[in-house]
């Protein structure tokens, strides 16, 4: 294969390939093994909706409607770029007996729109807005796995998890915030085996770049940006946008910047020489030096002194996280957070920040004991070994799957190696 985000090579004769992916499917939901067949990306997918407990007879179900739904479009920030997405998928989609599909980074479709008898047929296996079409839920779907994988994908026929989807093709692509880079979910073209090219991918796929394009011109509320933002979730370096400007930062030089950003008022020399060394012999002319550099990275205006503070606010994605998470919106904390706070620094307060953060989620988590949030979080990197998130979804959601992984965790808390906490990797 030549592209391994592409179902089929040209050429290929799909009636043979999907007879080849059925017993394929058949013989990993037998034995949890994969033919050499299927494709890696596939596979890769097809072990992840075991391990999360998806029944392959399964179907998705239905969690916002009516007003809820209603909301959540409003405020979603791909509702700017609907109009873009219908002027370059509509036609396509209903002249070819297609949908097009728009979810959020937790895989609930906001939009399904297409060719009407197409819709209907969608509804059958609830495809339709609202529904949760992660592959924590409905196991392999192009969706559902584009915003898993953070890539665009193409799902043919039985290489999807679930057998009633089996008759269907699709494409999708991720979006991310052009200013943060934060996944905000992804564009979906859905339809019959006529989608089973390289091109429909390739289609998508541009669609989803010019999405993040108009975004790029667009702040929310439809002003120009101009304020800078900062992402520093699930990298080692920050991430500082201003100006037009990407500037991908130091790992100091991001550590300084969170601490500054979540404290507009500033801090001294001496509290920053606390914040930032476990060293205490560390001294004050070492942070003036790191200080003087990241100044000169920023350029003028944008670091000032006496107190140590920034000069114009910083949206960080730390604070939407925290924002959210205040509000009660845990749904949309959790698609704001692609992963712990700088996890490779030690400074001593982005240590303490990085926890807070990591604990009041998975808290709010547990608290509302959602199954596909929970189920979200540990099959996450970071979540992989968190017993606590795991005891949850085994109350949640009781299948052998989560049962005997949990069993598993408790007996390695058990051993004298003991375990630690997620925070603490």
């Amino acid at each position: 294969m030549t592209d391994p985000w592409v179902a089929l090579e040209p050429g290929a004769d799909p009636a043979e390939r999907v007879r080849v992916l059925h017993r394929a499917h058949d013989a990993f939901t037998e034995a949890g093994t994969v033919p050499r067949p299927v494709r890696g990306v596939v596979a890769e997918s097809w072990r992840r909706s075991a391990r999360a407990g998806v029944h392959p007879d399964g179907t998705a179900d239905i969690e916002l409607t009516g007003s809820d739904l209603g909301a959540c479009r409003a405020e979603h920030p791909l509702a700017r770029v609907m109009p873009l997405f219908r002027e370059l998928l509509g036609t396509f989609a209903s002249d070819g007996q297609h949908l097009l599909a728009v979810c959020d980074a937790h895989g609930r479709l906001l939009w399904v729109e297409g060719h009407p008898s197409t819709l209907r047929r969608a509804r059958r296996m609830n495809f339709v807005p609202g529904a949760r079409w992660s592959e924590s839920a409905v196991g392999t779907n192009a969706p559902g796995t584009a915003v898993a994988v953070g890539r665009p994908v193409q799902v043919f026929a039985a290489e999807h998890f679930a057998r009633r989807v089996q008759p269907w093709t699709c494409a999708a692509a991720p979006v991310h915030d052009p200013r943060t880079g934060r996944l905000l979910g992804a564009v979906d073209i859905t339809g019959g085996d006529g989608l089973a090219h390289p091109h429909s991918l390739g289609f998508v796929q541009a669609v989803a770049r010019a999405a993040e394009s108009r975004l790029a011109l667009l702040a929310p509320g439809g002003r120009t940006a101009g304020g800078p933002g900062l992402a520093a979730l699930g990298r080692d370096r920050a991430v500082l946008t201003t100006e037009g400007r990407r500037i991908r930062l130091g790992r100091r030089h991001s550590e300084i910047l969170v601490l500054l950003a979540g404290r507009p008022d500033g801090l001294t020399g001496d509290e920053l020489l606390c914040a930032l060394y476990e060293d205490e012999s560390v001294t004050p002319v070492t942070l003036r030096a790191e200080l003087a550099r990241l100044r000169q990275v920023l350029g003028p205006g944008l670091l000032a002194s006496r107190p140590y503070r920034l000069a114009v606010p910083l949206e960080s994605d730390v604070a939407v996280v925290e924002r959210r998470l205040a509000a009660g919106a845990v749904t949309d904390a959790l698609a704001a957070y692609p992963g712990p706070l700088l996890p490779a620094s030690r400074a001593p307060a982005v240590v303490r920040l990085r926890r807070l953060l990591a604990d009041g989620l998975r808290a709010a988590l547990i608290d509302r004991s959602d199954p596909d949030l929970l189920a979200d979080w540990v099959h996450a990197p970071w979540g992989e070994e968190d017993v606590e998130v795991w005891r949850a979804l085994a109350a949640a959601r009781p299948t052998a799957v989560n049962r005997v992984r949990l069993a598993a965790l408790e007996s390695e808390l058990r051993a004298p190696d003991g375990w630690a906490r997620p925070g603490d990797r």
